[in-house]
């Protein structure tokens, strides 16, 4: 493609964590090509984390176009005037639009059969086993316009842009100790990943020496039912589940020191604003550290046994559990000192 001042559209439906990983792609393009303008279709739910970056130009709410009719929707997408449509996350309604909308080049992958007749640049590139990281298999999808370099995890964390950081609340705020490590933990997932259990975060709140760690346990309204026990026998722990709205809870991740969660999406905010983020997996393919790692520089990934047998077999396993709360805590001592 010639011209550098080009319309992009990444189209992105799913997750909180699912949206981090796909974010650098828009500081990829915009290192690139730095006149270009783009635009994020997401959901009314995961505004909040595409407004952080920089190189986001515009929200493009799908809930609100999902309400239109056809013909509506398909205006909608046309006064954009966009020059491509780039499907991240395979979605057959989308992509139908987008070629009704009329947009110059629609790209997808050829592994989704619907994308062989809406989209006319077609990319070979397979998730499921991929060796490579999520972030990374995203921006391998640039390869149409020649970003073809490969870019190191390590390095992923450059292109965020996370700027445009929402204030917190003062009666929020004043629930962080300066003199001790904010430690936000949370521990449900609404079913997105493998968890770690609520009796191992009951043992880890239980062993974090006091006089270091002032605990906070976070989550939706439904995760706070779910936890009761949990929140009951830890009244040391401030209970801020169902409390915070997502743009409050980014805040309070930003003014936090650490985080503890399985594959959810606070872990990749956290990891994505720079806070000790321990993340805790499976080894099971496709969940695995290798796919769903958070990336940040202080970012840590943990499993029981990279190893596992069933994990390696595909089997239903409960290795995560097995991660013991001690080693957590000998973390998050050791890389808060080192900061």
């Amino acid at each position: 493609m010639d011209k550098s001042d080009f319309k992009i559209i990444l189209s992105r439906t799913d997750s909180i964590g699912d949206v981090v990983l796909t974010l650098p792609m828009a500081g990829v393009l915009k290192w690139h090509f730095p006149a270009c303008k783009i635009y994020f279709l997401g959901r009314t739910y995961t505004k909040e984390i595409i407004l952080l970056s920089k190189h986001v130009d515009e929200f493009i709410n799908y809930d609100e176009i999902i309400a239109l009719n056809v013909k509506e929707q398909v205006e909608k997408i046309k006064a954009i005037s966009a020059d491509i449509f780039l499907h991240v996350l395979p979605k057959k309604e989308i992509a139908i639009l987008a070629k009704r909308a009329g947009v110059p080049l629609r790209v997808g992958t050829t592994n989704r059969l619907f994308h062989w007749y809406t989209c006319n640049q077609l990319i070979r590139l397979s998730r499921k086993n991929s060796q490579w990281h999520e972030s990374q298999l995203n921006i391998k999808l640039l390869r149409f316009i020649s970003i073809k370099e490969k870019i190191e995890l390590n390095q992923i964390h450059n292109y965020y842009g996370f700027t445009q950081l929402p204030n917190l609340d003062p009666d929020f705020f004043k629930l962080i100790d300066s003199k001790k490590i904010n430690l936000i933990l949370h521990p449900k997932s609404k079913g997105s990943a493998k968890e770690w259990g609520l009796e191992n975060y009951a043992e880890l709140i239980k062993i974090l020496p006091s006089e270091k760690f002032n605990v906070f346990i976070c989550g939706t309204e439904h995760d706070g039912s779910e936890m009761r026990g949990l929140l009951s026998n830890c009244k040391h722990a401030i209970d801020l589940t169902g409390k915070l709205t997502l743009r409050q809870y980014i805040a309070f991740i930003n003014c936090a020191d650490a985080l503890v969660a399985a594959s959810t999406g606070p872990l990749h905010i956290a990891a994505s604003l720079n806070k000790i983020s321990i993340g805790l997996f499976s080894s099971k393919r496709p969940i695995h550290p290798g796919r769903w790692a958070p990336i940040g520089n202080k970012a840590i990934a943990l499993v029981y046994d990279k190893n596992c047998d069933k994990c390696k077999r595909q089997l239903d396993c409960d290795c995560i559990t097995k991660i013991e709360p001690k080693q957590i805590v000998d973390l998050l001592e050791k890389n808060y000192e080192s900061v």
